[in-house]
């Protein structure tokens, strides 16, 4: 700094800040780039470290009921080679039926973690491959953040795509399926629909074939990955339509879908268990539709530019007539069987009430039924109020991007009303969405508070060429529509929100989703209480069973009894056959007397059973017993919802409750000897800490089964199945 400069500074009492102020956005302007470099730099690590609160708090262990089978598949992958897992036949569950792995599942999630765990392994990382599976998700997590960023990017630009990021770093929407520990499909698949998405929105700004062929190949990974890929081939060809009918249609829309349908299809029909799907079932004929669409588009638009007038109205004739033509043959198609109906899955999203109604084993998931209000906001937060604004901002300025988002945003939010478990899919949307509102929003009103500076600086500034006063006035009331302080007000609103929105996802994160399933706690008056029983309750079978032993439990429980017991189950979360799962159902609904010859059948050495009424553990067997006698009684008439309620339609376990629910044999084994135990000072023996109620039936004792270990604080019940020459 100048001698002079430094005379000036201390002749008015301090430093000139308006230099500093103006050296600062000078520096942050010319390193732009470089300053998003270090953004997105602090958004990977963020999003990677905030979800790593469940292996600070316990240990690094897998969460939840499917990834265990993940993590069992993973483990048989990089045993025995892609080929050997390729074509394995699972001989130890769904006994005895057996399940063929390889062509049954979404293979991307394994691949990817057993290529990492490879890679690893080749540049000399001592790393055992259930750490790389722990943390997995939150570095696809990490990944991501920055296929929000280059999708927003490519739709509202960079400072937009920045917060897109930041946002998508820390909402519980995400941070639900992709805390360390969470090995699910969804934890890669996510990465792939944004990526995919990314491509596309690329593809069609540039009408490259090179990049219509990378959203193929993207997309292929999203088939690999997660069956939810049927939201993509849907949701690009509802993009496409939208934009013909806003009068946007270009060659560059054409090459682009073009190309990435024929190659897609082709790519997808290389996963075993997608099979020929892509051409043979109804989700794929929106797909089909508008690339025959495309091409009678196209073909007319050629047409008429080499014909008269009077000409292309026979042409547009044949175009409707050709277009019929082609409703025709995919509803005769249709209707001849060479194209598949919807799927349950597919009828549930489109029909809310089909479920419940129909197919009750898919009613039964926790996580497919309908959203709550609540759940919105526990799941996003202010972006509720967000995603409004982002439509609004899109909608204001239209562009193919835009309508693209506007489309993805739109069906998402639709879908995850329907379903919980699809908050996961509007949990990016709303992200990107909403940072387009929050970067507009600063970009205006913080223009507003510069030009407002900028003004009262040249208004103080006796050295500058002024106009008159009345000029001045006149310039700033049509440059600035809001005073000062409205912009201050709201500019400092936002800000608080945002700050709000980052305590908010990281009390959520920390406390609601970074607890692992097979491990519970509660906060006591001694502090933390750990519940380790499922693991206990595992080992012992393991060490303490035949290898060969057969174990019947709840579907719910098949994939973690296979993979940490090590034991043949009979049904499990893969859930294929209804048929053998309401069997299950029947056996748990029935008498002893009717459910031995049952096991017999599946030759059942021990039944295992969840049961909270000692520790008030509420996602037990008996709170999912209706579901049991709902599917069992779907395949087997015998077995009556309405016999397991009281006189006045209730479902109970005390002394009102009915006959056949105090005889079932779930009742039985969760009640076993829990007639002689004080649960609360003040209660009866026998008092169920869930239900809130003294149980009805007390004094039983078990003729074909016997007790075999039961876990410490009661939460898991293993009872062996007497062979017919022990039953006492």
């Amino acid at each position: 700094m100048s001698v002079a400069k430094k005379e000036n500074e201390k002749s008015k009492g301090g430093p000139d800040w308006n230099h500093y102020e103006k050296q600062f956005f000078t520096f942050i302007s010319d390193n732009e780039t470089l300053c998003q470099a270090i953004v997105l730099f602090l958004v990977y690590i963020i999003a990677f470290a905030g979800r790593l609160y469940s292996v600070l708090r316990y240990e690094s262990v897998i969460h939840e009921f499917d990834p265990y089978f993940n993590f069992r598949t993973t483990k048989y992958l990089v045993n025995e080679g892609f080929y050997n897992f390729h074509n394995w036949f699972d001989c130890e569950s769904w006994y005895p039926l057996g399940r063929i792995v390889g062509g049954t599942i979404y293979p991307g999630l394994m691949v990817t973690a057993a290529f990492v765990y490879w890679t690893l392994q080749f540049l000399h990382f001592t790393v055992d491959i259930r750490n790389v599976c722990v943390l997995l998700a939150p570095w696809m997590s990490s990944n991501t953040c920055m296929a929000a960023y280059l999708l927003t990017k490519e739709v509202a630009g960079a400072r937009a795509g920045l917060i897109a990021a930041a946002l998508l770093a820390g909402v519980p929407g995400y941070i639900s399926r992709s805390v360390a520990g969470s090995y699910d499909n969804e934890g890669v698949a996510i990465f792939a629909l944004l990526f995919c998405f990314y491509l596309w929105v690329k593809s069609v700004k540039t009408g490259s074939m090179f990049w219509s062929a990378m959203t193929a190949l993207a997309y292929f990974y999203m088939v690999s990955a997660w069956g939810g890929y049927i939201f993509i081939i849907n949701i690009i060809p509802i993009h496409v339509l939208f934009l013909l009918l806003c009068g946007r249609y270009s060659h560059r829309v054409y090459v682009a879908y073009c190309t990435f349908y024929t190659l897609g299809i082709i790519l997808s029909m290389q996963i075993p268990f997608v099979g020929f799907h892509p051409v043979r079932s109804s989700e794929h004929m929106a797909a089909f539709g508008m690339f025959g669409l495309l091409q009678l588009y196209c073909g007319l638009n050629w047409t008429r530019s080499l014909l008269s007038k009077r000409q292309q109205q026979k042409i547009m004739n044949l175009f409707i007539g050709l277009l019929c033509l082609l409703v025709a043959i995919i509803v005769t198609l249709r209707l001849f069987g060479y194209v598949s109906s919807w799927t349950g899955r597919f009828y549930s999203l489109l029909d809310p009430t089909y479920a419940k109604a129909h197919i009750p084993i898919i009613a039964s998931v926790s996580e497919h039924q309908p959203t709550t209000w609540a759940n919105y906001y526990w799941d996003l937060q202010f972006l509720v109020f967000m995603l409004p604004a982002g439509f609004y901002f899109l909608f204001k300025n239209l562009s193919d991007g835009g309508i693209f988002l506007i489309v993805y945003g739109v069906f998402s939010v639709y879908f995850s009303g329907v379903m919980v478990r699809l908050m996961l899919v509007l949990a990016p949307a709303a992200c990107m969405i909403s940072a387009v509102a929050i970067s507009l929003t600063y970009d205006t009103f913080m223009d507003i508070i510069a030009l407002h500076l900028k003004t009262e600086r040249d208004e103080n500034n006796p050295d500058e060429k002024s106009t008159s006063k009345k000029q001045k006035k006149q310039k700033k009331t049509e440059t600035t529509p809001f005073p000062k302080y409205v912009a201050v007000g709201i500019v400092t609103g936002l800000t608080v929100l945002l700050i709000l929105y980052v305590r908010h996802c990281t009390w959520v994160t920390s406390e609601a989703y970074s607890s692992p399933s097979i491990v519970l706690h509660v906060r006591g008056a001694q502090g933390r209480i750990v519940f380790d029983d499922f693991r206990e309750a595992y080992y012992w079978m393991r060490h303490n069973t035949p290898e060969d032993a057969k174990i019947m439990s709840w579907w719910d429980y098949g994939y973690q009894i296979a993979a940490m017991a090590n034991r043949t189950i009979i049904v499990d979360n893969n859930t294929w056959n209804n048929t053998h799962i309401a069997t299950v159902g029947k056996a748990m609904a029935s008498t002893e007397e009717v459910a031995y010859p049952i096991m017999q059948s599946l030759d059942v050495d021990y039944v295992l059973i969840f049961f909270g009424g000692l520790v008030g553990y509420s996602s037990d067997d008996i709170n999912k017993f209706l579901w049991m006698v709902r599917i069992g009684g779907g395949v087997y008439p015998e077995i009556v919802e309405k016999d397991y309620f009281d006189e006045q339609g209730q479902f109970r376990v005390d002394s009102k409750a009915s006959k056949a629910m105090l005889e079932s044999m779930m009742y039985k084994l969760c009640y076993y000897r829990f007639g002689q135990i004080v649960t609360e000072q003040g209660r009866p023996s026998g008092f169920d800490r869930v239900r809130k109620v003294e149980i009805g039936n007390k004094d039983f004792e078990l003729e074909y089964l016997e007790e075999a270990f039961t876990s410490e604080h009661w939460l898991v019940r293993i009872y062996k199945v007497n062979k017919e020459d022990n039953r006492p």
